[in-house]
């Protein structure tokens, strides 16, 4: 049995890691200021003999260095999450992704562990291939001026410092770049597009699509994202080493307001609402983001198990449960 550690452990991605090593039969510490994440994320683990959580921050350094010191793994996905978030609130961004990175690496140097750091697709910055290509591992990372790239500074910064941790300390850690990972328990509240999209599907709603709707994305289950940081924990070959995490399967985002209407059999209008309606002035848009993956395929032979049409069923089901409405 591990002792496994996960900051930011009610959020949507971290829950379901803490299930699979509940699964696992290991024993699972979850740190969180619900902040972004939610009891209601990790209720059904509280009474598990082999779970255990902690109100705070990943800025209380004294209370990291207890739970790291006191566990065996420590899976780092704590941070702010959220474009509408972001963009409201960068100072808050900045701090506590930097800040609190540097604490957890800190800690895990401290006790020797083995850490992985979660970063996000977002570091790429604009779309380096102008629409003709997926991002790979070695694309340089551009990043533009306004506070919408807060998210993406901070997450590039954190892997800075995971790296140079590896290289100068000899912390044994790995980064993952998690590209659209959604599924059940995903909040629409701070810009994630699809659950907001099926929600409103559901309720008969106008569904809102932001800028003109043909930006591409790439989708990936959140069963599968968890599969993969799982496997490259277990993977020796991955130490000091950035992933991505995500699918190539590339797909605009009216395309996928149009399979949810249908798929829901909703009468909701597709509504096109202006960035700077949405988000102000200075928002900027990347119009093309999907993953190379082959790095990640040669290092564990991964490869997403749900297409874009299984992930929406298994979104809608979700929704429709917790809004207990059927087609």
């Amino acid at each position: 049995m591990k002792k496994i550690l996960i900051t930011g452990g009610a959020g949507f991605i971290g829950s379901h890691l803490a299930e699979e090593f509940i699964r696992a039969e290991h024993e699972v510490w979850v740190l969180d200021d619900l902040s972004t994440g939610s009891l209601d994320n990790i209720r059904h683990l509280e009474s598990h003999p082999h779970f255990r959580w902690v109100l705070g921050s990943v800025l209380d350094r004294d209370r990291v260095n207890d739970l790291v010191g006191a566990c065996d793994e420590v899976y780092h996905m704590a941070g702010v999450v959220g474009v509408k978030l972001v963009v409201d609130d960068p100072i808050k961004t900045m701090n506590v992704n930097i800040m609190g990175t540097e604490i957890v690496l800190s800690a895990s140097h401290a006790y020797g562990r083995k850490t992985l750091i979660v970063s996000t697709s977002e570091v790429y910055g604009k779309d380096v291939g102008h629409g003709t290509r997926t991002f790979s591992e070695n694309d340089s990372i551009f990043l533009g001026t306004p506070l919408r790239w807060a998210y993406a500074c901070s997450k590039a910064i954190d892997e800075y410092l995971a790296i140079a941790y590896h290289r100068k300390k000899g912390l044994p850690l790995l980064v993952v770049r998690i590209f659209n990972t959604i599924g059940p328990r995903q909040t629409g509240a701070y810009g994630m597009v699809i659950p907001r999209l099926v929600k409103q599907a559901l309720r008969g709603e106008p569904m809102t699509v932001y800028g003109d709707g043909e930006q591409v994305r790439s989708f990936i289950l959140v069963d599968d994202t968890v599969r993969a940081i799982v496997a490259l924990m277990n993977e020796s070959q991955a130490v000091g080493e950035i992933y991505n995490i995500g699918s190539e399967e590339a797909i605009t985002i009216k395309d996928v307001a149009e399979k949810i209407k249908k798929m829901t059999g909703s009468r909701s209008p597709i509504v096109f609402i202006p960035y700077e309606e949405a988000y102000g002035s200075e928002f900027e848009d990347i119009r093309y983001r999907v993953p190379d993956t082959s790095k990640i395929k040669s290092a564990i032979g991964f490869a997403p198990s749900f297409d874009m049409d299984q992930i929406l069923e298994t979104i809608i089901r979700y929704h429709q449960m917790k809004l207990g409405v059927s087609r």
